[in-house]
Parts: structure tokens; C-alpha cells; sequence
């Protein structure tokens, strides 16, 4: 083996001025000719250069002041190569084990696969590799334990598998080990014990097992040791007392089981960081922990904890008190005087107790907690008496959970001092009175909930101020009167409305149709009578509606088959009469729908969800109702009923027939002047049945809506045209004008589409056409225009990319709260383009340009310029004016791939990678092969949080300042709710832009997982 590695390396020396005779005297005289050549070789290796840092490897530099190459100043040798987030792409060639005097190698965050060269463990003198954050494969190479000078080793967010070897255990000066989230198996070897100098051991997200080594304790400097996300199991050594200098701790989510050792804490003086979640242990909170003064961070949540929860007044550091999910407490009083001792923590911010057997009274001194303090939860336990008035001293709280418990009396007024407060929730219990006025000042809730408690009067004007509000549960109380009309004025609710189980009275309010952003309704069981109003279908979004248990009488409204992605539809125990409107078949989405006990008659449906017995319930009518399919046992329906349909249609042929005749003769004088003064019978032909369906208005209209289409109302522009903003004087309302440039054929194609396409098109999320135009000017030229509602806060692309106009976006960015609502908006946008229009329909030209903003930041997808029809597309490749936008565009339709559903899904993954990164696809830094989606994909499993937009957040988040440990930083530590939504939210977006359209998420797949990142994002 000796012999072949020294004839390995003559055959090299001798070899170099063959392999590369353009090297100069200068670089002969002033380097070393082995480093030259070797740095040459590893170049060799690389096949992308995005940021082109090895431009400068070329024989007319010396070596020593190439880009990212560093020398020793006696030897001019080699002695650290830097090439880390340079997204070079490439293998790390075997010739870097010529690099002799090389002491660092860090490749952080590039793409290089392959395996790592054994070579590696040639580098007698290497101290610092970092290979993490690469696509790199194979086993630990054992090689790598003959550089015996290791201190530094990082292989974190890569492939590797196999175990980890025995013979790492000789890296006696290692000082860091990191190989978080890779494949690694089997156990940790007990040599690890060896490494006395061990200051961090990261082995996160693997697939480690069985039962940690006691040789662990043997690791007195060991400051940092993050396992979580393993398959570990048996109990936690007594050993780990031992490590005295132990700072961070993070055993989450794996399979400890058995009890803590009680004096565990006594050595941990040190200790910073406790976490061990999403395990099994059991046992009591060891009384010990008072010792651990320093401890900042203690979670023990979704465990098998019991007993008393000890003292923690000498925990003067801490800020996260997570112990939820547990068995704490006996339901008895007593159980939460250790609240007292928090009294201390004069930095706490999050008390999570939830889902405990914890009883008694809560104290006041609840009210005497830091004045840091942003979350208190204490749902699901057993607590009882008043809600003290002193909890409203916490005047920073955003969340606030005391729901299922068994609190009594009235609703504090001293809630009304929580004016930063999103999530309130103290449902489940035993509250009487009314609804203090006071809650009017908790202007920034986005969801509240009172339900299941007894509380009563009618609910007061002053929700209004809940211009936030998202989710509203008022249910099982026994509030009165009519449902106020302040509910319905808010514009931002969105995923549930619940006043069920109250005894509200009246009918319900029109308005109810300006709720056009809402997902659930339920207002079952109260004393509501009158018509269900029509004005329900405008509620475009929703999913479900209950209305039984009331007294509605009148008609089952048509509209309600508007309500495309319904699938829970309750309306038994009502008054309705008529017949069934046979539009509900068409819902495709609906899989319950009730209808019982009501005074309907006439057919039951047979299509839809009329199909599936199990799925409909017609009980209570059968005497008046027939047809249907067979399981439903109803009588067939009499042949009178049959030729009454028939009369009723033949009446409406009739009718139709007197309406085209009536519009030819109308028309038809138009045409002809048409066809005879401009010669364009296709162009006529191909718009004619699109813009006729809306109504027209004049071009002197619109000249002097925009004060002669001056350049002071133009708002935007593009390729096929411009757009104004006009005020309509008969309308009194402001609107954006769309003025084709029609001198173009391509701006006349696109007139054409979006017609055609806006001609089927009615949903919340899309930009509402009021009106058109199609005339002559005033010099006798063409004229064709599109007037939409105007959107006040413009368009996205101007908030995520803000070019020194004097808007709001520069002052105030968008916070992920926002962004994820859009997100939801363009999503929802797509769906009902994909799947619930007449026709299905391709927009082609998704980004952020194009989604619009209105007064309340609800998202708008606008200009249909190159929509297609999807039984158009599938008959015709992509072409030129098909392609959309450079960046946004899917790779398949560069090659002629026709339109699809998947080619939508692209560009809004490209666009949600655009709002979560902040940066372009078209930016100068993608060429060459690198884009968006891989730039993104690459950071998402290891530094993610450094490259999206900073503005994302509205708390500042602290890292470490070194790079190495910024990696081990965001594992250990369990990230906030927005740090968790930017993951989620990423996830999606990447998946949604995979370069195989067979690899993309569907969207309505999408939009589930969008619903479930703001649900965990309202209640994390």
C-alpha cells in the first residue's frame, strides 16, 4: 500500500511539465508547481461557475491570488480554499489531496455530488472542512480520520448514509461534528467518548437508533448536543451529569422513554437550552432544575410528564416554558402555584401549559408575569373560578388560550388593555354576561372564540373594529336578536364564521354575500326566518354552510350552485318549499348535502351528488318529492310532471329563439358597416360573441374618465398596452382602463383571448370586468378597451420589488401574514380557472404584476392577454405569443410543450419563490443553468432563513454570528410560527416549480396545504 501510494506520487511529480507546459517562469519561480497544477485539476471538476469565481484560475494570475485561494506567506503553498455559497456545481476532485499545507476547505452551500474523495485523508495538516449544504452521497469516509489535526467537521444537508465509522473516535482534537440531517443509520459508536476536546455534536434529522453511549459523559467539554429527529429509544444516561460544560441540549422527536434521574439538573449549571419533546418519558420535572440558573429555553411538551410542577423562581434567563401535552397536575388546587414563582422570569415570553390535568384557581399574580410575556396557554385543563382581572396587566400578549377549561363568571374588561392581541381564545367554559365593550379596542385579532360558554345579549357594534378577523366562533352561547350587519363588513373574514346554537332572530341579512372571502359558515340552530337571500352565491369561496334549525322559508336559492368548491351543504329543519334546484348537481366538490325536513316537492336530481344515497338525506319529504336514484325509496314522478317540463322548456326555446332573432336584426347593420369600413371579418368574427355579452361604453367615456388619457393617470403598461386609471362620473367609482395597442396583432390576439376568457370568468380573486369598448376614436382610428375595478394598492410586483415610488410598500413591507393570505388568493384563482369555470382556462402569464391588490389586500389575477381555453390548447403546441414571461414561464413550453394546468402551477411556484425570497427570477444571478428553484431548493435544507426577504418578519430573530454555528442554530432550536410557515410555505412553492410538470403539486393539493400552513400559522 506504501509502495503504490509513493509510486503514485512520483508518477505525478515527474509528469506536471507534460501535463501542462504553459506554465510560466513567473508561476515556476514564484509558487509551487504542484498547488498550480492541483488547483487546475479541482477547476477541471466543476462544471457550473454561476458567480464565475474561478475566472480568475488562469495561468497569467499567480496562484496565490485566485479567487477564493489563499497562501502561507513563507512557503506561498496552498493553506485555505474558500469557495463556500458560490453554487459551483461539479465532483471535488482526488487531486485536492496534493494540497499539502491546506489547512481549511469549505465548500458550505455549493452543488458537488458524488462522494468525497478518499484522497481527503491525505491532508495531514486539514483543521477545518466544511462540505455541508451540497448534494454529496456515499459513507463517512474512514480516510478522513488520518487528519489527525481535525477540529472543525461539517457534512450537515447532504446524502451520506452508512454509520457513522468507529474510527472517528481517533479525531482526538475535533472540537465540532456536525453531520445534521443526512441519512446516517445504526448507533452512535461509543468511541465518540475518545473525542475529549468535543465541543458540538450535531447528528439531527437521521435515521440514528437505539440507546445513547454512557461514554457521552466521558465529554466534558461538550457545550452543544443536538440528536433530535432520530429513532433513539431507551432512557436518557445518568452519564449526561457528567457533562458539566452542557449548554444546549435538543433531544426532540424520537423514543426516549423512562424518567429523568432527579439530580440530573445539579451539574447543569450551564445549561441554556433543554428540549426533549415528542418523546415518551415519564415521570416528575426533577426538582434539580432549579440549579439550572442559565436556562433560557426548557420544552418538554408531548410527553408523559406527572406531578407537581416544581419552583422555577431561580430561572432568572427564562423565555420559553413549554411543558403541554403532558399529565401535570392532579386537577386540585395547588396545582398552579408555581405561576408565582414566575414571577421572577423577567424575560419570559412563552408560558404554554396546554392540554394538562392542571386545577385550581388561577392566581393573580398571572397578572405580575414579565412585561415580555407574548403567549400564555392554558387550554385543556381543569381550572376553575373568575378569570382574574390582573391578566390584563400582560399588555404585549398576541395569543392568549384559556379555552376548555371551567372558568366561571364574566369576561374580564381588562382584555380590553390587550391591544396587540391576534388569537383569543377562551371557548369551553363556564362565562356569563354580555361581551364587554372593552374587546372593541383588540384591534388586531384575527381570531376569537367564545363559543360553548353562556353568555347572552346581543353581540355589540363593536366588532367592528376587528377589521383583521379571520376566524369568529360565537356558537353554543345565548346571544339574541338579529345578527348584527357589522359581521358582514368584515372584508378579512375568511376561513369560519360560527354563530350556531344561539338564539339569534330576523332574517339574514343580503350583505351576507360581501363575506366573499369565507370557507365556513354555520348559523344552524337559532330563530332565523325569512328567504335565504340569493346573495349567498356571491360567497364564492366557501366550502361549507350550514343553515339548519331555523325557520327559512321561501325557495332553496339557485345561487347557491354558484358556491363552486362547496362540499358540505346543510338546510334540513327549515321551511323551504319548491323544488330542488337541479343547478346543485353541478357541484362537483359537494359530498353532504341535507335537505330533510323541509316542504320541498317536485324531482330529485339524479347527477352529481345526487348520485351517491349515502351522501344526500331528503328524509321527512318523501310524500311530496319522486324520482331520484333508486336507493332513496321515492315515487316516480307522474307523467304531468314530465310534460310540464316539457312545456317549460318548449316555452323556453321559444323565448330564446325571439331573442337571437331580435339581436340579428338588431346587429346585423353594425356588422355590415363593420365588415365594409375596416375588412376584418375574422377579427369580427373571433370577439363578436365575447364582447357583446357585457355591456359597452364609449370612447368619449372613457377620453374623459382619464382626463384625455393623460400621463398622469397611467398606471401601468405592458406589451399589448397601457393601463389608466379614470373616474366614471355616472358610475361615481374609480376604475383601471385597459387601452389595447392595437396596431400590433398580437395586442388584437390578446384582446381576443381575454374576452373570450372573461366572458366565463366570475370569481372574488380575479379582477372584475365592469365594461368595454370597442369604437373609434376621435382622429377615426380603432379603439379597444377593457374597464376592471380598480385596485387601490396596485400590484404585488410593486410591494415585492418597490422602485422608489411614493407608496406605502417602501414604509410598510409586506409581513408573511399578508403574503400567505395572497397566496391563498392567487391559488384560489387558479383553482376556479382549472377546474370551476364553463370551460377550463391556462392564464399562461402568472406573476406578480398581474395579481392585484385591493383596499384590503385581497389578491386579484388580472390580464388574460394569453389565456387559453383548455380544449383550445391541447390542439396546438406553445408558440411564441403562448410563452408568457421569461422567468415565470415553464421550461416545457420552450419547447413547444402546449399549455396546461401544470404550466400555471409553475409560474405560481416561481411566484410564491419570489415572495418568500424577495429576489427575481430574471435577477443577474441566475445564468447559466442556476434559477430561482434550484437557489431556493439548495438553502431550504440548511440556511433557508438567510436568504428569504427580511421583511418577512415582524420580530427580529437572533442567530449566531459565526457561519458554522449558524447551521447548528436553527436546528436546535424550535422554530417560531412564522420561521415554520416560511419552511411550509417554501416546500410548497418548490414544489410546485419542479421542472417535470408530472412532479408538481396539483393545485388544488396547493391550496389544502396553503389552508394548513395559515391554520398552524393562526394557532402556533
Amino acid at each position: 500500500m506504501l509502495f503504490s501510494t509513493l509510486t503514485t506520487i512520483f508518477l505525478f511529480c515527474v509528469t506536471l511539465p507534460l501535463i501542462h507546459p504553459t506554465i510560466t517562469a513567473a508561476t515556476t519561480t514564484l509558487g509551487n508547481k504542484t498547488d498550480f497544477v492541483t488547483l487546475l485539476q479541482i477547476k477541471k471538476s466543476i462544471s457550473s461557475d454561476p458567480y464565475g469565481i474561478l475566472m480568475s484560475w488562469n495561468t497569467s494570475n499567480h496562484f496565490c491570488s485566485w479567487g477564493g485561494v489563499t497562501c502561507g506567506i513563507k512557503h506561498q503553498r496552498v493553506v485555505m480554499l474558500n469557495l463556500k455559497e458560490y453554487h459551483l456545481s461539479g465532483t471535488i476532485s482526488p487531486y485536492i489531496g496534493n494540497l499539502s499545507f491546506l489547512r481549511i476547505l469549505n465548500l458550505f452551500s455549493n452543488k458537488f455530488y458524488g462522494e468525497i474523495p478518499r484522497e481527503l485523508g491525505r491532508l495531514f495538516r486539514l483543521r477545518k472542512l466544511n462540505l455541508s449544504n451540497n448534494n454529496l452521497t456515499g459513507e463517512f469516509p474512514i480516510s478522513l480520520t488520518n487528519c489527525s489535526k481535525l477540529r472543525y467537521l461539517n457534512f450537515s444537508a447532504n446524502s451520506f448514509h452508512g454509520k457513522i465509522p468507529i474510527e472517528v473516535g481517533s479525531l482526538k482534537k475535533l472540537e465540532k461534528l456536525s453531520l445534521f440531517k443526512n441519512n446516517f443509520g445504526g448507533k452512535i459508536p461509543p468511541s465518540i467518548g475518545n473525542i475529549s476536546s468535543l465541543n458540538v455534536f450535531s447528528i439531527a434529522v437521521n435515521n440514528l437508533e437505539g440507546k445513547l453511549p454512557g461514554e457521552f459523559g466521558q465529554l466534558k467539554k461538550l457545550s452543544m448536543l443536538v440528536i433530535l429527529s432520530n429513532r433513539f429509544s431507551g432512557m436518557l444516561p445518568s452519564s449526561f451529569c457528567n457533562m458539566t460544560s452542557l449548554a444546549f441540549f435538543s433531544a426532540a422527536e424520537n423514543q426516549f422513554h423512562g424518567s429523568l434521574p432527579a439530580g440530573m439538573f445539579s451539574a447543569l449549571s450551564n445549561l441554556q437550552m433543554f428540549e426533549i419533546g415528542m418523546n415518551q418519558i415519564s415521570g416528575p420535572i426533577p426538582t434539580s432544575i432549579a440549579n439550572a440558573s442559565l436556562l433560557q429555553k426548557f420544552d418538554i411538551g408531548f410527553n408523559n410528564f406527572v406531578g407537581q410542577v416544581p419552583s422555577l423562581e431561580k430561572l432568572q434567563h427564562l423565555t420559553w416554558l413549554n411543558l403541554n401535552y403532558n399529565n401535570l397536575g392532579s386537577g386540585s388546587d395547588g396545582d398552579l402555584d408555581f405561576i408565582t414563582s414566575l414571577v421572577n422570569c423577567t424575560k419570559l415570553e412563552n408560558l404554554v401549559l396546554g392540554s394538562n390535568k392542571l386545577g385550581g384557581i388561577l392566581p393573580i399574580s398571572i397578572g405580575n408575569l414579565s412585561t415580555q410575556l407574548i403567549e400564555i396557554s392554558l387550554f385543556v385543563n381543569h381550572i376553575h373560578g373568575t378569570i382574574p382581572e390582573t391578566i390584563g396587566n400582560n399588555i404585549n400578549l398576541i395569543s392568549l388560550y384559556l379555552g376548555d377549561n371551567h372558568f366561571s363568571g364574566n369576561v374580564p374588561n381588562s382584555f380590553g388593555k390587550f391591544h396587540k392581541m391576534q388569537s383569543l381564545d377562551v371557548g369551553q367554559n363556564h362565562l356569563l354576561g354580555e361581551i364587554p365593550p372593552s374587546l372593541g379596542n383588540l384591534t388586531q385579532l384575527v381570531e376569537i372564540s367564545i363559543s360553548n360558554n353562556m353568555l347572552e345579549g346581543k353581540i355589540p357594534p363593536i366588532i367592528a373594529n376587528w377589521q383583521k378577523l379571520q376566524i369568529l366562533d360565537f356558537s353554543r352561547n345565548n346571544f339574541a336578536g338579529e345578527i348584527p350587519q357589522q359581521i358582514f363588513g368584515l372584508p378579512s373574514l375568511s376561513i369560519f364564521l360560527n354563530l350556531s346554537h344561539n338564539s339569534f332572530n330576523g332574517n339574514l341579512s343580503v350583505e351576507v354575500g360581501s363575506l366573499s372571502s369565507l370557507d365556513t359558515l354555520d348559523i344552524s340552530h337559532n330563530y332565523l326566518s325569512g328567504e335565504i337571500p340569493e346573495t349567498i352565491g356571491e360567497c364564492k369561496s366557501m366550502e361549507y354552510l350550514d343553515l339548519h334549525g331555523n325557520s327559512f322559508n321561501g325557495v332553496i336559492p339557485s345561487s347557491i350552485a354558484s358556491l363552486k368548491g362547496l362540499t358540505h351543504l346543510d338546510l334540513s329543519l327549515n321551511n323551504l318549499f319548491g323544488t330542488i334546484p337541479i343547478e346543485l348537481q353541478s357541484l362537483s366538490f359537494l359530498t353532504y348535502l341535507n335537505l330533510s325536513f323541509n316542504n320541498l316537492e317536485g324531482k330529485v336530481p339524479i347527477e352529481g351528488v345526487f348520485k351517491n344515497a349515502s351522501a344526500i338525506s331528503v328524509a321527512g319529504d318523501h310524500n311530496h318529492l319522486c324520482g331520484g336514484i333508486s336507493e332513496l325509496n321515492l315515487a316516480a314522478c307522474p307523467a304531468t310532471i314530465g310534460l310540464r317540463n316539457k312545456h317549460h322548456n318548449l316555452k323556453q326555446v321559444v323565448i330564446i329563439i325571439c331573442v337571437i332573432v331580435c339581436f340579428l336584426l338588431f346587429s346585423t347593420p353594425v356588422l355590415c358597416y363593420w365588415i365594409k369600413k375596416r375588412k376584418r371579418p375574422s377579427f369580427l368574427s373571433s370577439w363578436k360573441s365575447s364582447i357583446f355579452q357585457l355591456p359597452m361604453v364609449s370612447y368619449k367615456t372613457l377620453h374623459h374618465a382619464t382626463e384625455g388619457f393623460s400621463t398622469n393617470n397611467l398606471i401601468g403598461f405592458g406589451s399589448f398596452g397601457s393601463v389608466y386609471k379614470g373616474f366614471l362620473q355616472p358610475e361615481q367609482k374609480f376604475v383601471a382602463i385597459k387601452v389595447m395597442n392595437i396596431e400590433t396583432n398580437e395586442a388584437n390576439k390578446s384582446f381576443i383571448a381575454e374576452c373570450n376568457a372573461l366572458k366565463f370568468m366570475r370569481h372574488r380573486n380575479l379582477a372584475k370586468i365592469l365594461t368595454c369598448c370597442s369604437s373609434i376614436d376621435f382622429k377615426g382610428n380603432d379603439f379597444k378597451a377593457l374597464v376592471f375595478e380598480y385596485m387601490a394598492n396596485g400590484s404585488l410586483e410593486k410591494w415585492l420589488q418597490p422602485c422608489g415610488e411614493s407608496i406605502e410598500d417602501e414604509s410598510h413591507p409586506l409581513e408573511l401574514a399578508q403574503r400567505l393570505n395572497i397566496l391563498i388568493d392567487v391559488a384560489n384563482a387558479l383553482h376556479y380557472l382549472h377546474y370551476e369555470c364553463v370551460e377550463p382556462i391556462i392564464h399562461c402569464d402568472l406573476k406578480p404584476s398581474n395579481v392585484l391588490l385591493d383596499d384590503h389586500m385581497v389578491g386579484h389575477v388580472t390580464d388574460f392577454g394569453l389565456a387559453r381555453l383548455l380544449t383550445d390548447s391541447n390542439q396546438q403546441s406553445s408558440t411564441i405569443g403562448l410563452k408568457g414571461t421569461i422567468g415565470y414561464s415553464p421550461p416545457e413550453y420552450g419547447i413547444g410543450s402546449p399549455v396546461s394546468m401544470q404550466g400555471d402551477t409553475y409560474s405560481f411556484g416561481i411566484l410564491a419563490l419570489e415572495m418568500l425570497s424577495g429576489k427575481r427570477p430574471t435577477e443577474e444571478m441566475f445564468k447559466d443553468g442556476e434559477n430561482l428553484h434550484h437557489y431556493v431548493s439548495m438553502a431550504y435544507s440548511n440556511n433557508l432563513l438567510e436568504i428569504v426577504d427580511s421583511t418577512l418578519f415582524t420580530n427580529q430573530i437572533q442567530r449566531r454570528s459565526t457561519e458554522e454555528e449558524s447551521i447548528i442554530e436553527n436546528v436546535i432550536i424550535i422554530l417560531p410560527k412564522e420561521e415554520t410557515c416560511v419552511f411550509s410555505l417554501t416546500r410548497i412553492a418548490l414544489a410546485c416549480s419542479m421542472e417535470s410538470p408530472n412532479d408538481r403539486m396539483n393545485i388544488k393539493d396547493v391550496i389544502r396545504e396553503l389552508n394548513l400552513s395559515r391554520s398552524a400559522f393562526l394557532h402556533g
